[in-house]
């Protein structure tokens, strides 16, 4: 009686899920195209049975097939990967958290992008029965070097283009905190690129303190900030980690690679 490779027997659809997958992540690790005895050996899967998958996969067009025995992975995942890019939204990727971030710290939490020389609120996490708030405007808009989300797009750029922006500017201030000379302002910034995050000590507004993490999209581009505001009394520094954290979550929403989410 001839035995039958059980590599070659009808599995059940996980299974083949799964193996697809392994494989899909080997051709995932190599740069240039693979061997089939390569693949084989890196995953574990009889050459037949890695083979004939692979086959069903440059059919989709998953898997490209250069030449005879080689593979790797396929055009169609970059085009995949597009499309999920684009309907990614930043606003939509951080409201759960944000809102997490809120029950927290019972503090208002601030989504802001860049625009121009300014951030402009997109938006917010509050609650009208917690007390004592700092709420910002939706669509409210800000200079960069007065606010602690400003302040970390600033620290992204070089140091001509923060000089082309305190040139353009003149560092207006609008407190007697705002940082209004542009060594004052390079040293702060200095310092929110050793820190990781940045803060605002009543520089926009007296009485309100901020503390600010940036959002970075799948290519680890800065996209956005996320900033807890407070009355100057009640901003709480062990709030720090738990916002970076968040930040790093939103950012793994939108595909970057982060090392570490407490």
């Amino acid at each position: 009686m001839r035995k039958i490779d059980s590599s070659l027997t009808s599995t059940p659809t996980i299974q083949v899920i799964e193996r697809m997958m392994t494989l899909m992540d080997v051709l995932a690790s190599q740069e240039e195209a693979i061997s089939l005895k390569e693949i084989s050996a890196k995953t574990g899967l009889h050459p037949s049975t890695a083979h004939r998958i692979l086959n069903d996969l440059v059919m989709g067009r998953f898997v490209d097939h250069p030449q005879a025995g080689s593979y790797r992975l396929g055009m169609r995942l970059l085009e995949l990967g597009n499309l999920v890019k684009n309907r990614l939204n930043v606003r939509d990727a951080a409201l759960e958290p944000m809102r997490e971030l809120h029950r927290l710290t019972q503090q208002a939490v601030n989504l802001s992008i860049r625009q121009g020389d300014e951030i402009i609120y997109i938006e917010r996490a509050y609650s009208e029965r917690s007390g004592m708030q700092v709420i910002r405007a939706i669509g409210g808009r800000a200079p960069l070097h007065l606010t602690s989300v400003g302040k970390l797009f600033l620290a992204a750029d070089d140091a001509q283009k923060v000089r082309s922006y305190a040139l353009r500017t003149g560092l207006s201030g609008h407190t007697r905190n705002s940082l209004t000379q542009l060594p004052t302002l390079e040293r702060e910034l200095t310092k929110v690129r050793r820190d990781g995050f940045s803060t605002d000590n009543e520089e926009l507004e007296l009485g309100v303190r901020c503390m600010a993490a940036g959002i970075r999209d799948d290519q680890g581009k800065l996209v956005a900030g996320l900033s807890i505001s407070a009355p100057t009394g009640r901003l709480d520094e062990s709030w720090l980690p738990k916002l970076k954290a968040t930040a790093q979550e939103i950012s793994a929403n939108l595909g970057a690679r982060v090392s570490h989410v407490e």
